[in-house]
């Protein structure tokens, strides 16, 4: 699990009383949660349930109709603020990669520092190098990312995240198009990055991550957050039937020892 350092500092990201709607169809219902400089948040609950949604409105992919958006202290949705700006601190993963097929790795990962944020051609690439070793894929850097499988695809997409010296990274079920097989190669490099202290909202199905890697997980259902708090709480003893009920799979699926753990 990441270690959280919130004594005496302000959120990264706080949501207060966010709504999006598309057409007629209410997707997010007064939103209301923070993250903290450090914190692994993981944001679970059924296909439908907003989760995607709500990390895009964190970035403002996706525009919200109301409520506030907070990074930094900074309202995204004040007229004032440079979002574009202010997105460079935030690095998104996609569940589809996202990456550039006419471009090799090493140019997937240096593009946007070069063009946004004016880097020389050289540190870009000794930037760029350095996360790709990190992600394990350094000897990959001139290879077209069309010849990667889907997990060293989904890596390169991380590297080339952290590229921009991110101060929060959101991941949008990065594991969901990936073979079972290759899940693991991606969620160790999340791990590694909670290791580290990256501040992380990620979107997963994936459980196990959930619970032993999180600070705090957000179970979320119909739009709104039904429940929130510590892994250890959420899954050993959700207090809402709705949280009970979502999980009850995940837990039959578990030994008695670790459900009681």
């Amino acid at each position: 699990m990441a270690a959280s350092n919130t004594a005496g500092t302000e959120p990264v990201i706080r949501i207060e009383g966010l709504r999006k709607s598309f057409g007629d169809h209410v997707v997010l219902k007064n939103i209301d949660f923070d993250v903290m400089p450090g914190e692994v948040v993981t944001i679970i609950g059924a296909s439908g349930s907003g989760k995607s949604t709500l990390l895009r409105c964190i970035n403002l992919l996706e525009t919200p109709d109301s409520g506030h958006v907070w990074f930094h202290g900074q309202d995204l949705a004040a007229e004032h603020v440079d979002v574009n700006r202010l997105r460079e601190k935030i690095g998104m993963v996609f569940q589809g990669f996202n990456l550039f097929n006419n471009l090799n790795v090493l140019q997937n990962c240096t593009l946007a520092p070069v063009t946004l944020k004016k880097m020389g051609k050289a540190d870009a690439e000794a930037e760029a190098m350095r996360h790709l070793t990190e992600v394990g894929l350094a000897e990959f850097a001139k290879s077209p990312v069309t010849s990667l499988s889907g997990g060293q695809k989904q890596r390169v997409a991380i590297a080339r995240a952290l590229c921009m010296r991110p101060d929060l990274m959101l991941f949008d079920e990065p594991t969901s198009a990936l073979d079972p097989e290759i899940v693991g190669e991606v969620l160790s490099v999340m791990r590694d990055l909670a290791r580290e202290g990256m501040t992380m909202v990620v979107v997963t199905h994936e459980m196990e991550f959930a619970k032993n890697v999180s600070d705090k997980v957000v179970f979320m259902d119909r739009g709104v957050i039904a429940e929130q708090g510590d892994p250890q709480q959420i899954f050993t003893n959700p207090r809402m039937p709705r949280t009970r009920e979502f999980l009850s799979r995940y837990l039959e699926d578990k030994p008695a020892e670790v459900r009681e753990a």
